[in-house]
């Protein structure tokens, strides 16, 4: 047996929360991933994992085992890229991950010129608009954009975004422009419920935000489909600045009701606080940063 790899798809089972989801994440399958488990349990002479009504809990030898294997195969990990001489020289592979559009937008440009200037740095990038353990998923580098809970982590803050109020020329031709969030009760509205509610909006008011109710005739989960429906004319629009900038560009979208909008979500670069810093990530940080700062300044 494989014990560190036994270690590692015991993790994957307690983060999946399943034998199934765990396979699907490695690659494995689902035979294979409960052999694994069942020779480590084996060989610990212990259970691990308990399974009812088809979910699977830990048991307390369980809970201090994942506990000693997340504390091993992190200090295994950082032992392997010191002897691969990622802490001589900027060597390696990055893995930094982002929001969908901002990370097409603005991280995408900026890791294209990044890839010129180091050779020796390759980077997977992971677009997602959900929050990545760093840790758990052996992140390097996250973009995070909004107010950061108090963690181990270190946060570079290279800019802010605004939520903003937009719609089409023909609809604000058609139904009017409204001049106080107020008047949003008379107009149709296009909810992106990643950012909004689908029944009240929030907007400022001096340093508190104000709910104003809304009636939205389309709800859709992407801040694209958001974009293309304002566009079309089915309704008013609430997205992020960057998510709306093309189309403001081009003249398709207006923005409206700035001087009411609620205050700017910080953009964050976000890694774990270690001794030793990575070459590559020190690189990627010294490089991307006074970028990304020019890009949303």
């Amino acid at each position: 047996m494989d014990r560190f790899e036994a270690m590692s798809v015991f993790m994957a089972v307690t983060e999946a929360g399943s034998l199934s989801a765990a396979g699907r994440r490695l690659g494995m399958p689902l035979a294979t991933v409960s052999r694994k488990v069942s020779e480590l349990e084996a060989h610990l002479r212990t259970r691990l994992l308990t399974r009812s009504n088809r979910q699977l809990a830990l048991t307390d030898a369980g809970r201090s085992y994942l506990a000693a294997c997340k504390r091993i195969l992190e200090e295994l990990g950082e032992a392997e890229r010191i002897a691969a001489g990622e802490y001589s020289a900027p060597r390696g592979e990055l893995l930094v991950t982002a929001p969908i559009v901002f990370g097409r937008l603005h991280v995408l440009p900026v890791m294209a010129e990044f890839l010129k200037a180091y050779p020796e740095i390759d980077i997977r990038l992971v677009l997602a608009d959900r929050v990545v353990h760093l840790l758990e998923e052996h992140i390097d580098l996250a973009v995070r954009i909004g107010d950061l809970p108090d963690s181990s982590m270190v946060a570079t803050r290279v800019g802010a975004v605004r939520r903003v109020v937009c719609a089409s020329p023909a609809y604000l031709a058609a139904r009017g422009v409204p001049k106080q969030p107020g008047e949003l009760a008379g107009h149709d509205v296009v909810s992106f419920e990643g950012l909004t509610s689908a029944s009240a909006w929030s907007f400022g008011a001096g340093k508190a935000e104000v709910a104003v109710p809304v009636h939205s005739r389309l709800v859709v989960n992407t801040a694209e489909a958001a974009i293309d429906a304002a566009i079309a004319g089915v309704g008013l629009t609430s997205v992020l600045s960057y998510q709306a900038a093309e189309a403001v560009r081009a003249g398709r979208l207006d923005i409206l009701l700035e001087a009411f909008e609620p205050p700017p979500w910080p953009v964050s670069l976000v890694y774990a606080s270690r001794g030793l810093l990575p070459l590559k990530l020190r690189a990627f940080l010294d490089f991307a940063v006074p970028r990304l700062k020019e890009r949303l300044a």
